[in-house]
């Protein structure tokens, strides 16, 4: 398990120990970044609407729990949270908002720009109000530019930030990638994007805006690509080494159906894999060119000669950046990741659910389930500074649904 490292007795407080987040994010990309605070010790209590709430919830496939099904990639990755329900669209819901934010370290919202103005909460009435506030929006094209109002997900940020052009083998569509790329770099931009804002407010006293966008966010996922182009270069898809174009970098079926990978880049490593297989290969392998059509056959054939285990058993012994393909039913019980203890299961209404640890956590981190929705309306409310009364005046008016 990967954490930050620190003396190895006593209990130490988590990095982001004292720090408190209000998230009005929903989906994947705001939802996976209060993830990476949540398990850095920050206190991240999700705001959420009176009707559905956050849309994750309920997109399939479900987990049956006590109080009802929840999205399954809901329960992944929306641990250590609270949640709280507000009907921001009422002024009472934007007032109460706005006494929260005081009390509050950081905002991180994933609205279109113009709707937190909308609301009544624009980002410099939120800064008003709480002058170290930092305000991280997190949209698919930035709060500036021609494209900023404009709707998108993740393919499209792909695309228009020229990621996607780069995938895929010649002649053919680029190939859809089979994970939410601009998402995730989106969240993790925001994280950093944060911390470096909480570091600023440090020294400064203040807090600040923070523009992030998914369609730049891409960007730095193809840099191999852009630093050719910067050279005069331009990147021809699935013909650069990196992307298909030689036989020591890229796939290969096994005698059984299944598949390894190899990335045998440098000189040294070819020649462990040429020794290995007892095959003839000279380096001219690693260069691309007409020659590598027939060499690629060659490497299909070897890797054909034999099974995954075979493949999984002469990677063990011959170091040569070979490593298999896995399943998703296999990642749990692969040596490497239950050795850094990646996989854990974590006791919730919805049962014992297997979640996955992210590469950095806070030390000793104790998890906790993920939140009904409005489980924490009260608690969250009570430490903004409302009363009992105003508490239940709210639920009374629907502005605030409390359990």
């Amino acid at each position: 398990m990967s954490k930050i490292s620190g003396e190895e007795s006593g209990a130490r407080p988590s990095p982001l120990s004292g720090i408190k987040i209000l998230d009005l994010s929903r989906l994947l990309p705001g939802p996976f970044a209060s993830l990476v605070l949540a398990d850095l010790g920050a206190q991240v209590d999700k705001i959420e609407d009176p009707g559905g709430g956050d849309y994750l919830r309920h997109m399939p496939p479900a987990v049956a729990g006590e109080g009802g099904t929840q999205s399954g990639l809901f329960l992944a990755i929306n641990r250590n949270k609270r949640s709280a329900v507000l009907d921001l669209k009422k002024p009472e819901g934007r007032d109460a908002l706005l006494r929260l934010v005081e009390s509050y370290d950081v905002v991180l919202e994933q609205f279109r720009p113009g709707v937190m103005d909308r609301l009544g909460l624009p980002h410099a009435l939120l800064r008003e109000r709480n002058p170290r506030l930092v305000v991280c929006a997190l949209t698919g094209y930035g709060q500036t530019g021609p494209l900023r109002l404009r709707a998108g997900h993740d393919i499209n940020y792909l695309a228009r930030s020229g990621v996607l052009g780069f995938q895929g083998p010649p002649g053919a569509p680029p190939a859809v990638m089979g994970f939410q790329l601009a998402d995730i770099g989106g969240a993790l931009w925001s994280v950093i994007g944060i911390l470096a804002a909480l570091s600023a407010r440090a020294s400064t006293g203040q807090g600040s805006v923070v523009d992030v966008s998914m369609l730049e966010a891409s960007m730095g996922f193809a840099a191999s690509s852009f630093g050719q182009m910067l050279a005069g270069l331009m990147p021809q898809r699935g013909n650069e080494t990196l992307s298909g174009a030689v036989a020591p970098y890229g796939t290969y079926e096994t005698k059984d159906g299944r598949y390894v990978t190899l990335g045998a880049l440098e000189p040294k490593f070819l020649m462990a894999f040429a020794a290995g297989v007892q095959v003839e290969i000279d380096l001219g392998a690693l260069m691309p060119g007409p020659h590598q059509e027939g060499l690629k056959a060659k490497f299909r054939e070897i890797f054909l000669s034999r099974t995954l285990a075979e493949w999984i058993d002469f990677g063990s012994r011959v170091d040569c950046c070979l490593e298999p393909v896995l399943l998703p039913e296999e990642l749990a019980s692969d040596p490497q990741l239950a050795a850094r203890r990646v996989f854990f299961e974590l006791p919730s209404p919805w049962g014992n659910l297997l979640q996955f640890r992210l590469p950095v956590t806070a030390p000793d981190a104790q998890h906790r389930p993920p939140p009904h929705q409005g489980e924490h309306t009260r608690a969250v409310l009570r430490e903004g500074g409302f009363s009992d009364a105003e508490i239940e005046a709210l639920h009374a008016k629907g502005v605030a649904v409390t359990p």
